[in-house]
């Protein structure tokens, strides 16, 4: 229903409408002289430019007028009602406003949301102007979003909100010193999920067969990475179960949690990994015996399409047409895929040869070294320290190679190991004191995911591993 104009201004209008010509000209004096009185009284106080210019309706007995444009003599007239009535009248609640919503479209900016709300220039500054968080998140409005105004019974702005997500909304509300800007936020009901699926060509595939999220499945995978080689190691008819946590509001999901426990079977032999916060408050996977599923080094460095190239002492070059050792192992990928250190260590070479390309080179404590040759191009600089899993660079081409992928070269005591078999070593096991304190709090877990394996159709139990009975 559009927003009526303010009644005072509405009934002059509707009587100009109805006079006689001859009364006109003597009351366009009055209301002249009666407007130039006003401006002395009023001074410089400005009119709120959204409160004049919608198109509205409004009923004056049995007459019935439309109006869309304000009478240019009235205006100052009707600014001071309204002065007078915002000084008499406390601000309206967000219950009472009168709300209008709008839609951001492809290539729109602020002003030209708030022009289809028939707001101004001087109202978008106010409101970006109300604090730093205001102007930061209304200029990332993205299409579709929605910008709801909300206006007062006498068609005053007054309020503004924006759904930034499901969980956060953005409150702008006029106060007696202008805009004030808040942040809403929502806390999300979690719920534990279970998912199980039968691996029939990937693991992706399988995933979203089993409606997992495209984040669960890669948590998934990062979880068992450090075992198996999920683009060579898996077979059909390999299996997984998991649970893990989701965020729902109002019934639907925003967004997801942790894995808190999960099992996969790799050619009948069946991992299992369950999610535990130790007393310093860092989450991380281990085994139901408390071992660590992280290894001090990711068997693959990058998600890879297939092995162009294994580790090969006597390989005839595919460029040079010579044999020559293969130290390492190629992972063919499409330019631009992302490339990861495989542990935590110290970036000692990154440059560039016409032999290797784009390279990196990291040293892992006194022992270990990885090479990373072809990059499309490198994100680390000799000198840095990288974590396990940073991006380093990018899959590429350059140097001697016929395509694009990374060559993976592993190095123990300066001697080249096959990146594919070389025994990686192990995470020290949760000793001491923290030891039981991980045994209550993961073992309930445990059990959850094995009774409700127990209960599938899809997959028998007796096909998984005996838990356990340590602690």
């Amino acid at each position: 229903m559009p927003r009526p104009y303010r009644l005072i201004p509405a009934q002059l209008r509707a009587a100009v409408g109805l006079l006689p010509k001859t009364h006109l000209a003597a009351l366009a004096g009055v209301t002249l002289a009666l407007s130039a009185s006003l401006i002395i009284l009023t001074g410089d106080r400005t009119e709120s430019t959204s409160s004049f210019s919608r198109a509205s309706e409004f009923k004056l007995g049995d007459i019935q007028l439309a109006a869309s444009h304000r009478i240019d003599a009235l205006a100052p007239l009707e600014s001071t009602f309204a002065e007078q009535a915002s000084e008499q009248t406390p601000a309206a609640t967000t219950a009472e406003l009168e709300w209008q919503v709008e839609v951001v479209k492809s290539g729109d900016n602020l002003t030209r949301v708030f022009q289809r709300a028939d707001l101004g220039s001087r109202d978008v500054h106010a409101v970006v102007d109300a604090n730093p968080e205001a102007k930061s998140q209304l200029a990332r409005i993205r299409p579709g979003q929605e910008i709801h105004f909300g206006f007062d019974s006498e068609g005053v702005f007054q309020e503004l909100r924006y759904q930034r997500s499901a969980l956060e909304q953005l409150v702008v509300q006029r106060g007696d010193e202008g805009f004030s800007a808040t942040i809403e936020t929502r806390e999300p009901e979690i719920m534990t999920v279970y998912r199980e699926g039968i691996i029939s060509s990937s693991l992706f595939n399988s995933g979203a067969e089993a409606e997992m999220p495209h984040q669960i499945i890669l948590d998934l995978a990062t979880i068992f990475g450090w075992d198996i080689d999920f683009a060579l190691d898996i077979r059909q008819g390999d299996y997984f179960t998991v649970t893990y946590e989701e965020k729902m509001v109002d019934g639907e999901r925003v967004g997801t949690g942790a894995i808190l426990a999960a099992t996969f079977s790799n050619q009948n032999k069946v991992y299992r990994a369950v999610r535990y916060v130790d007393s310093d408050g860092q989450a991380h996977y281990y085994t139901p015996e408390g071992m660590s599923m992280r290894r001090a080094f990711l068997r693959t460095p990058v998600d890879f399409t297939r092995i162009s190239s294994n580790f090969n002492m006597r390989r005839l070059h595919p460029v040079t047409n010579t044999v020559r050792p293969h130290r390492g192992v190629d992972y063919a990928a499409p330019t631009g895929t992302p490339v990861y250190a495989a542990g935590d260590g110290r970036v000692v070479a990154s440059g560039y040869t016409n032999t290797n390309g784009n390279y990196v080179v990291i040293q892992h404590g006194e022992r270990f070294t990885t090479k990373y040759l072809h990059l499309h191009k490198r994100s680390v600089k000799t000198g840095d320290r990288v974590a396990q899993g940073k991006q380093i660079g990018t899959v590429g081409a350059t140097g001697l190679a016929t395509g694009p992928h990374l060559h993976y070269e592993f190095l123990v005591d300066g001697t080249h190991k096959d990146p594919r078999t070389v025994q990686l070593p192990e995470a020290l096991p949760i000793e001491g004191e923290e030891r039981s304190r991980f045994l209550r709090q993961t073992r309930p877990l445990i059990q959850q995911l094995a009774a409700l394996t127990a209960e599938s159709s899809q997959i028998e139990l007796a096909s998984l591993a005996p838990l356990s009975n340590e602690g």
